[in-house]
């Protein structure tokens, strides 16, 4: 079929996302990278753009350990003994060794009983949250958690849902109350650090307040936070969320995707939940796990963050992230007020956000433009996105080229 109609439809709602500034565009394409030098760190080149050479300055890779030599070989090794897939989902013949012993690793890193990896962090919060709730169930979420929490809480069709203002315990509280005696499960769900923004949940706030109404409900309260930002790249030993607020969630979800460089999702808690979720979450059941050289590679990533190296590149990520931000605040610059490597640029309008990183792509910088509906109308920005291989020749570089710009725009 030439599928005309349909396409002259699409093509429409195309341009009209052109012509709003809101389309994402095509895709940049990485072909090379060279390894940090003489004070710089990695360089990438893109297909269309010669020799040029670019600053990522909005990469999840907050360690950069996707170019670690250990991590790599890690992975070269169990690739030669294993092969390049699984082969199957987990449930038939898919859980190779290095999966489990992943598993049990990532427990005892974030001190709970038991782990189990998923694909993806997205398909982690789809595959519990969607488990997790019954028709007797109530979900209650902030306002500004990521999209595959919303999506979640759709496809699980809660008895009731809350959405609370961004951050405001007292909305939570609110939220719990509303909930008496109409469900008896309630799920409360949130970011651990929010991914547009670097601002963080007060895990333990949100623990002393479902404490305090627990009993309210037959079921429980259940606490799931996504700590997909904050683990292995916040905290001085990179526990995440958890170590800088000192809360604890009843269920954490992780990604091996961004500090860890690697790939997939996980969450860690009670041994009969993991039990559970084995057994019926959609998206472990019917979908490959990560590979098993893949596997091999973040128990690698996971032996490096606690030992002395780790430590160092923590402590080093959080030292750029710093020099990042008080950059911005005294070019005159918005931002938001946090210690998270994620560095927003407040611009508050579509057009200026997308002609400042089409600015910074000429000077050889890469940042992603945060427009609507990703965040709200009004907070539309520049993600800028601190790694570890990040040096302060790259930081000064950046913020020099937002000088220029600011002078050139005043």
């Amino acid at each position: 079929m030439p599928l005309s109609r349909i396409t002259q439809v699409l093509s429409q709602e195309l341009e009209e996302l052109r012509s709003e500034g809101r389309a994402k565009g095509k895709e940049f394409i990485v072909v090379d990278v060279k390894k940090p030098q003489n004070g710089k760190g990695p360089r990438f080149f893109l297909k269309g753009y010669g020799d040029k050479e670019f600053i990522r300055m909005n990469s999840n890779s907050y360690l950069g350990m996707q170019f670690n030599d250990e991590v790599i070989k890690a992975e070269e090794e169990a690739a030669r003994k294993f092969g390049v897939g699984p082969g199957a989902v987990r449930f038939i013949s898919g859980t190779y060794v290095t999966h489990r012993d992943l598993e049990k690793r990532l427990a005892r890193f974030h001190q709970r009983e038991d782990a189990m990896i998923f694909s993806s962090a997205y398909m982690t919060v789809v595959g519990i949250i969607s488990s997790l709730t019954t028709p007797e169930t109530g979900i209650i979420s902030d306002e500004l958690n990521h999209n595959c929490i919303i999506n979640a809480i759709r496809l699980s069709r809660p008895k009731e849902r809350y959405v609370y203002k961004h951050l405001d315990y007292d909305d939570l509280e609110n939220g719990i109350k509303s909930l008496i005696g109409k469900v008896k499960r309630v799920i409360v769900v949130t970011d651990g650090v929010f991914s547009m923004r670097g601002d963080y949940a007060n895990l333990k706030k949100i623990e002393e307040i479902t404490s305090k109404y627990d009993e309210k409900f037959e079921e429980n309260i259940i606490t799931i936070v996504d700590d997909s930002h904050g683990v292995g790249a916040f905290g001085d030993t990179g526990r995440g969320t958890e170590e800088v607020t000192g809360g604890k969630a009843d269920l954490l979800i992780g990604t091996m995707g961004k500090a860890y460089g690697v790939n997939g999702g996980y969450v860690v808690s009670s041994e009969v939940i993991t039990t559970y979720l084995r057994e019926k979450a959609i998206t472990y059941i019917y979908s490959n796990p990560i590979t098993p050289s893949e596997a091999a590679s973040v128990l690698k990533v996971l032996e490096i963050i606690d030992s002395d190296e780790g430590k160092k590149k923590l402590s080093h990520l959080k030292e750029m992230a710093k020099r990042f931000r008080e950059g911005l605040l005294n070019l005159g610059y918005e931002t938001v007020v946090s210690e998270h490597p994620i560095v927003p640029l407040l611009v508050r309008d579509t057009k200026k956000t997308v002609e400042l990183v089409n600015y910074l792509v000429e000077n050889g910088i890469l940042a992603t433009a945060i427009n609507y509906p990703v965040v709200p109308k009004g907070d539309e920005s520049i993600r800028f996105q601190i790694n570890a291989d990040h040096t302060p020749s790259d930081i000064d570089y950046v913020l020099e080229v937002l000088r220029h710009y600011k002078e050139k725009n005043n």
